[in-house]
């Protein structure tokens, strides 16, 4: 198994420098796959303890560490756009994606804008427009929402600049529905961060291709959700392969992509 990290017995002049796996090597192992279907790919980004938390104490920086936010910062620099739900969007004080020198290059290469734009998933737009993540974006953060939202709260978030996308009949977006309408904006490599009932949602609709878990290792009881959750399952599990596991710090890193040959 390879490391994210090979700090073991490290040369007597090694730098941190020299320990950290490289990010053109990361960003080669998590990258989408090519030719890039027209209709998108959805990967996942999770992190959950060895109990199954997908967070401590309300948020996931708990049970995170430095590889972790490694792999996560390459993931949001690959992707297209972020989607995340209203929940964790508050939760985790979301804000814009950052451009990062070491991905310009190969974002202009695909065309891609600077930085990923981030889609806040919401029913009831309960989203406050003062913040950065809409006041200060790379690229405009989108809203994706029903057609029956609440008329003001769609007349606010587009004043505030935000572009809000009609993705769902009722109230709420679904998970198809927001798949093709963000493909058809030319925002194919799709990465959820989550939180549970948003990716339940999306497992549950079967539309998850990838899955990046991050396996931490901690145990911490209490009441906190798994990485999913949703009122109905499939009524047959979707099956995926592990594409890479990498290891660092007791923390494991997988990437798990659809078995299409199940």
């Amino acid at each position: 198994m390879r490391r994210l990290f090979p700090v073991t017995d490290p040369a007597p002049n090694a730098t941190d420098t020299d320990c950290e796996w490289p990010l053109a090597e990361l960003a080669a192992l998590y990258a989408y796959p090519e030719p890039l279907p027209e209709a998108g790919v959805l990967r996942a980004n999770m992190v959950t303890t060895l109990d199954g938390a997908a967070f401590h104490d309300g948020r996931s920086q708990g049970i995170s560490g430095p590889g972790d936010m490694r792999v996560f910062g390459v993931l949001r620099a690959l992707a297209d756009v972020v989607v995340v739900g209203a929940g964790t969007a508050r939760g985790e004080r979301y804000r814009p994606a950052k451009a990062r020198e070491a991905f310009a290059a190969a974002r202009a290469e695909r065309g891609q804008a600077p930085a990923a734009a981030i889609a806040v998933v919401s029913a009831s737009l309960d989203l406050d427009f003062t913040l950065p993540l809409f006041t200060e974006p790379v690229v405009p953060t989108l809203v994706l929402t029903g057609a029956e939202a609440p008329a003001e709260r769609v007349a606010a978030a587009r004043k505030a600049g935000a572009e809000v996308v009609v993705a769902g009949s009722g109230r709420g977006a679904e998970p198809a529905r927001l798949r093709a309408e963000l493909a058809a904006r030319g925002l194919r490599r799709q990465l959820a961060e989550g939180g549970p009932q948003l990716l339940g949602r999306l497992i549950a609709a079967d539309t998850v291709d990838e899955l990046c878990l991050t396996v931490s290792p901690f145990l911490t009881a209490g009441d906190a959700s798994r990485i999913a959750h949703a009122p109905q399952a499939l009524t047959t599990p979707a099956r995926l392969r592990p594409a890479s596991i990498l290891a660092e710090d007791g923390f494991l890193f997988t990437r798990y992509v659809r078995d299409t040959a199940a």
